[in-house]
């Protein structure tokens, strides 16, 4: 009965540890990518800002007509 827990504690360690190996992977992945290609983000920002106001006037209207 023991040897099952230790097995199963060793088991979620393993598993917990390969997450955070792949959790600051994608981090830093993702770090890689903003700082290669800033400007092209700063371009994708610019064009969804007319979207968000479209879609924060449609929520205000919705919230308005209650």
């Amino acid at each position: 009965m023991a040897e099952e827990v230790k097995k199963t504690d060793a088991k979620k360690g393993v598993a917990a540890l390969l997450k955070v190996i792949l959790g600051l992977a994608f981090l830093g992945i993702g770090v890689f990518a903003i700082l290669r290609w800033y400007k092209l983000l700063f371009m994708i920002i610019k064009g969804c800002i007319g979207l968000f106001f479209i879609l924060a006037g449609v929520i205000t209207l919705a919230i308005a007509k209650e």
